[in-house]
């Protein structure tokens, strides 16, 4: 099969990863930026030019969509999925993930535990917002934040106060979260593939540091799920409409409960704590799945 790997950087980790294992496969594999790419949207043919040439036609594509390129990122891969090609993650279930208020109102709708989450736009609403999610300790948390950037502990009512005024000073769109205290600063990472939970691991913040992202020090190990563990992570991934992501999960007093749905979820941190290859299971998907014109939406929102 030829396919397409929609990466800004062939050198990451689970770039190189992916194209060794489509490789291994027997499969064509390109890397493609998507920044580079432009489209030709002319009736009845649709066209994906990249550096002065017309791609060719593409039997699937991997988007590897950075979030502060979601918007033209996604255009791309509409466009893909507009000129017949199977698209790993569609365009709308990119968007849909993106989006973290969203994100959450659909995944409440569905009765996916969550932590109790509370969201305003004034500054008038603030000690309301912070009684809403059981007072502090609580987590501020910029709606356009990855990797543990613009996610804030305030320790009590008054620095929650103070934090939630100052983001709302700079006009940022902020959500305002209960601290789950006995989660220890670890969550546990389920990456699913086709509706799967295939790996699983767990990741503890560095010592004094609430947030468990490995970007930050933390560390992982192999974990092994619970049964509603497992079915939390499916379903979540099965709202979004995403048949790969990663989905993050704290181990609450009351059972599990999601914190993020990532579309595009690193390869080196799960393959490296589990032993498993991610990369070879995400071919045989598309092995399985990719037809012409074919979608795998599994959620709607």
């Amino acid at each position: 099969m030829k396919i397409a790997i929609l990466s800004r950087n062939k050198k990451l980790y689970s770039t190189k990863r992916l194209v060794e294992a489509g490789v291994a496969r027997g499969h064509q594999v390109d890397v493609i930026d998507t920044l580079q790419c432009y489209m030709d949207i002319t009736k009845a043919r649709s066209v994906v030019r990249y550096r002065g040439e017309e791609l060719p036609r593409y039997d699937a594509v991997i988007p590897r969509i950075g979030a502060s390129i979601t918007f033209y990122g996604t255009a791309v891969v509409r466009q893909f999925e507009m000129m017949g090609t199977f698209s790993v993650n569609e365009s709308v279930a990119i968007s849909r993930s993106r989006d973290k208020l969203r994100s959450l109102q659909l995944l409440s709708r569905k009765n996916v535990g969550l932590p109790r989450t509370g969201f305003a736009n004034k500054s008038t609403n603030i000690k309301d917002l912070i009684k809403t999610v059981g007072g502090a300790p609580l987590v501020v948390k910029l709606l356009e934040g990855t990797q543990g950037i613009g996610v804030v502990l305030a320790e009590n009512n008054k620095s929650a106060e103070s934090i939630i005024e100052a983001f709302m000073g700079l006009n940022a769109n902020i959500l305002v979260q209960e601290f789950i205290k006995e989660a220890g600063g670890a969550d546990v990472r389920c990456f699913v593939v086709g509706g799967k939970v295939v790996a699983a691991m767990k990741r503890q913040g560095a010592e004094g540091e609430f947030r468990s992202n490995l970007h930050r020090g933390g560390s992982a190990k192999l974990i092994r799920l619970s049964k509603e563990e497992r079915a939390t992570a499916m379903n979540a991934a099965k709202v979004m409409g995403l048949n790969v992501c990663g989905v993050d999960i704290l181990q609450s007093a009351t059972g599990p409960v999601v914190m993020e749905v990532n579309s595009t979820p690193g390869l080196e941190g799960i393959e490296t704590a589990t032993g498993k290859d991610v990369g070879e299971l995400i071919f045989k998907f598309i092995e399985e799945n990719a037809k012409p014109h074919r979608t795998r939406t599994r959620g709607k929102g």
